[in-house]
């Protein structure tokens, strides 16, 4: 069933997940995992609120949120995926690209075609030996890892309860919901994601951190009640994405910081270490905040157009950047858990950061920035300008 959305209802869809937790929560690592848990230094909690930092420090702490927040280290690709020098794109694309940086704000571009460089270029003081954090990004990871977690019978299919792989969930408004309706986020439970709203759920999330420490997801989701039959409403929940990451974190008996080792990093080729945040329980938070070199951006965009290389079942990509869910704006809509443009799909958070897919082209685009606010009008750029590259010669 395809649900149909208005553009109205966008405003706020590509915002992600930025609690920062106000308390210390003690976690403890999961063992028999190639991770390392790292604990930053103590911070005010004050300071831990990211849609609140300055422009400045935004720009200093988006390439180091290993040191504001606790979370998995996971090592590079023991044989990282060559980026071959390509043909690069004509001046004036060139030029265009460099502009748009510019006006948008953007710390790192980098264009592959066919699987090769053809244009790569930093600001911002970031460099290619750096790491950037992805917000929203990573929910295109998690959606990965749940096909995976099926390629790898650990989940049944996507047509299984929620509540088989999250039991806690029984008898609330996720009774009923499908694994699929999840990762489309149409399970029709009610959900406020205005982050300018003090009492919306995703502002709430640290109070619940507050009162139930390692049982806070589940506490918060549970309470939350049901505004439309499964399957027929679509609303862009980070919460949910968050399910996600626990119900496949469940299934497979580890954090998806370190099954993102095994099914992303290495057959994916990521040259650089990646810092994934963690939850109060010691899992990784599904729906945000890991953080990677703008060249391993690319190449997750790159190993989702090559199809997944047997990590994920036959035909994930296809299925996962199709629109399941329709916008009033032709062509575009949502899948699991990314965008669907006209002729592409993509994955994207808030502040700027983005993967391009256009298969048709071999063509990957990936951006991380820091726009002076969550949202902005920079996307719809940023998408004009993938369709000027995708139209050269």
């Amino acid at each position: 069933m395809r649900v149909w959305i208005s553009s109205a209802a966008l405003t706020l869809a590509l915002t992600g997940c930025v609690a920062g937790y106000s308390v210390p929560v003690e976690t403890t690592p999961v063992q028999e995992n190639p991770v390392t848990f790292v604990t930053p230094p103590e911070r005010d909690p004050a300071d831990l609120q990211v849609l609140f930092w300055s422009d400045e420090q935004r720009e200093q702490r988006f390439r180091e949120m290993e040191n504001w927040f606790e979370g998995h280290e996971v090592k590079a690709a023991p044989e990282p995926r060559a980026l071959p020098e390509g043909a690069p794109l004509d001046d004036a694309l060139a030029a265009e690209v460099r502009a748009v940086m510019e006006t948008n704000n953007a710390a790192g571009v980098m264009v592959l075609q066919n699987g090769e460089k053809r244009f790569e270029h930093y600001r911002l003081g970031f460099g290619p030996q750096q790491r950037w954090t992805s917000f929203s990004v990573a929910k295109s990871f998690t959606s990965t890892l749940l096909g995976a977690a099926i390629q790898d019978g650990f989940i049944g299919s996507l047509q299984d309860p929620v509540t088989q792989y999250i039991p806690e969930l029984a008898g609330s408004a996720y009774e009923g919901v499908t694994v699929e309706q999840l990762a489309t986020m149409t399970s029709g439970v009610a959900w406020n994601e205005d982050y300018t709203d003090p009492e919306s759920d995703v502002a709430k999330m640290a109070s619940f951190v507050l009162e139930y420490g390692e049982d806070a997801m589940v506490a918060q989701m549970k309470e939350l009640p049901r505004e439309a039959p499964p399957g027929e409403k679509w609303v862009y929940k980070t919460g949910e994405t968050n399910l996600i990451g626990l119900l496949v974190e469940n299934a497979v008996g580890l954090p998806l910081a370190a099954y993102a080792k095994q099914k992303i990093i290495d057959p994916a080729g990521f040259e650089g270490d990646l810092f994934w945040m963690s939850d109060p329980r010691g899992g990784s938070i599904g729906g945000c905040c890991l953080s990677i070199r703008l060249a391993d951006y690319a190449r997750m965009g790159q190993f989702a157009l090559e199809g997944g290389k047997g990590v994920v079942p036959d035909g994930w990509f296809g299925e996962a950047g199709d629109s399941k869910v329709d916008f009033d704006r032709p062509g575009f809509g949502y899948g699991y858990q990314w965008w669907v443009y006209e002729g592409g799909y993509g994955a994207q958070g808030i502040f700027g950061q983005s993967i391009t897919i256009v298969p048709e082209k071999n063509l990957v685009v990936a951006v991380v920035s820091n726009w002076p606010t969550a949202t902005s009008d920079a996307r719809g750029q940023w998408y004009r300008l993938v369709q000027n590259i995708a139209a050269a010669e």
